[in-house]
């Protein structure tokens, strides 16, 4: 009998991977709360996925299984750090994931309008770059030796909206055409393409800007009060000085500095000792009781301004608003979940300003954000007034990654009127991307289609591949983006007696592309010929949609052969 894959879990993402193991061929079982792994046969399972959003039923069935079954492959989601650390080392066959960390990159890249994807396999540096065609002409007279990835049809084609993936370098594309190429780091710089790089400029400027806006911040909270009173101590006490230089008896004992220092202790009613009014004319000791109950009042009144500033609800209430009130050219994040809070980190690490925007002031990743020194401005993001304390009209980008699918798309119709030259005339540049976090594929494709967002990002479709591959066996080097269709970079193992071995590479699916070739007995193959031939032992590295990838894995795998009851299985 074909062994099984076993999944826990019920959300969208656990749902995904159910149905496209299914779509695969792999034969599926769901683990609920009514069984335990024993029942559903850990001991003769291929995979253990563990994909709920629950980190400690995860980490418990994760444990159990592994105990159960050294051999099988546990794939498990965690988004704490410090678990998944932990469970990571010495796990055995399978992977440790965590969500947030799988989709931020794309995200992240949606933001700051990066067309190239940097990945790594075969131990070489690969790139995945986008851009419109130039002129018409096919792809191989436009990027030579690149392998095409996807190609879609700009308004000059014939076909519009036409959207193909890996098609053949003979393809021909009009002007305007979107092409997205991959080659070699080395291969696309000689076309002028390089990877992106953290802005280190920003970086250096950070501190600085830190303490400009902070200047900035204290004085426009300060109470306008606080000014007058601290003007009102000062006039005191110089006058008290200068009335108490000249005019205390005898005066060659007074100095300058004594008489500040006896003016300052009258005022502060810390008490008498060096000096005192007690041999001074009837006047003087009248003028040290009005200074005494003057400076007492003065005293108190700035005391008050000052625990005001420091201590008061107010000022952790605003304290992002202000802060936020000068920033130009930074990136808004709305929603400061594990999604959120792990592209904020991506963000300031490459070196651009970020706001945040969360509606909980009881967030549990506040002290992350104040550790990367982020504002956090709490609102409402479907509301302007908190879009506006954002400064969404100086933004470089906005990313809507609550977790609610509603508010992020009720934000990003808000965000869209927002910064239409119709309201906002003053705004220059107008291309500010807006990129929503939708769960369900389906939904943010209707929704991209219907209001016309281009940057909708489904962290579904971003992980679900790394959780199915890894429990298939399939070295997962990372997902991207082309339009709103979703790309698999892994390497895949050929099997001897697989259906891959000794197949020609143009009897590959024609929706995936072979970027590399590694054989124990020869280097590196790159951009393999359309005749080269696939042997056993070959680890082969792919490109493609996610789907086609998993069929041709599938191929890959050792052969089925009839056990003693003449049923098929699969080797263990």
């Amino acid at each position: 009998m074909q062994r099984h894959i076993i999944v826990s879990g019920d959300d969208a993402l656990a749902t995904t991977i159910v149905d496209e193991l299914k779509s695969a061929g792999a034969r599926v079982v769901i683990l609920s709360a009514d069984n335990d792994l024993a029942d559903l046969g850990i001991t003769r399972a291929l995979a253990v996925i563990c994909a709920g959003n629950d980190d400690a039923r995860n980490l418990e069935i994760a444990l159990l299984a592994r105990k159960a079954n050294p051999d099988v492959r546990v794939v498990a989601r965690l988004a704490n750090d410090v678990l998944r650390g932990a469970v990571g080392v010495d796990n055995g066959p399978g992977a440790i994931l965590d969500v947030a960390q799988l989709a931020a990159p794309s995200v992240v890249e949606a933001c700051l309008a990066h067309t190239a994807h940097p990945f790594e396999a075969a131990g070489i540096q690969f790139l995945v770059s986008g851009s419109e065609a130039p002129y018409d002409a096919t792809l191989r007279e436009i990027y030579a030796d690149l392998a095409p990835v996807a190609v879609i049809h700009g308004d000059n084609s014939p076909t519009p909206g036409l959207f193909q993936t890996c098609p053949g370098r003979d393809l021909r594309v009009h002007s305007g055409d979107w092409t997205a190429m991959i080659g070699t780091v080395e291969e696309l710089a000689a076309r002028g393409v390089r990877p992106p790089r953290p802005n280190r400029t920003r970086t250096r400027q950070r501190r600085l800007r830190r303490a400009v806006d902070a200047a900035r911040a204290l004085r426009s909270d300060i109470n306008p009060m606080f000014m007058r009173a601290v003007t009102a101590l000062l006039a005191v006490l110089i006058g008290s000085t200068v009335l108490l230089r000249y005019c205390y008896q005898p005066q060659s004992k007074m100095t300058w500095v004594d008489a500040l220092y006896f003016s300052t202790e009258t005022i502060a009613t810390v008490g008498y000792g060096d000096f005192s009014f007690l041999a001074q004319p009837t006047w003087l000791r009248l003028f040290s009781i009005t200074l005494m109950f003057g400076g007492l009042i003065t005293t108190a009144v700035l005391v008050a301004f000052i625990a005001d500033l420091l201590l008061s609800r107010r000022f952790a209430h605003t304290a992002g608003r202000r802060r936020a009130r000068h920033l130009r050219n930074h990136v808004v994040v709305v929603g400061l979940g594990s999604f959120g809070s792990r592209v904020a980190a991506d963000l300031t690490a490459a070196g651009y300003a970020v706001v945040v925007i969360e509606f909980d002031e009881n967030n549990r990743y506040l002290e992350a954000a104040a550790e990367l020194g982020v504002p956090v401005i709490f609102g409402d993001a479907t509301l302007r007034e908190t879009l506006l304390a954002a400064r969404v009209d100086t933004a470089r980008a906005v990313a809507v990654l609550t977790h609610d699918d509603m508010t992020n798309i009720e934000t990003g119709i808000v965000l869209r009127e927002m910064l239409s030259p119709r309201v906002m005339p003053e705004v220059v540049r107008r291309d500010v991307p807006i990129v929503l976090r939708i769960y369900d594929h389906a939904l943010g494709s209707a929704v991209a289609d219907r209001f016309g967002f281009h940057a909708v990002r489904s962290t579904v479709e971003l992980a679900a591949p790394w959780f199915i591959g890894a429990a298939m066996g399939l070295q997962v080097l990372g997902t991207f983006s082309v339009g709103q269709r979703y790309f698999m970079v892994g390497g895949m193992h050929v099997a001897e007696g697989s259906e891959l071995d000794g197949l020609r590479m143009f009897e590959l699916s024609t929706q995936t592309r072979v970027i590399a070739i590694t054989r124990d007995d020869s280097p590196v193959q790159l951009h393999p010929r359309r005749d080269a031939r696939l042997r056993a032992g070959d680890t082969v590295y792919v490109v493609g949609p996610y789907r086609e990838l998993m069929a041709t894995l599938r191929k890959g795998q050792p052969p089925l052969y009839p056990d003693v009851s003449g049923q098929e299985r699969l080797p263990a």
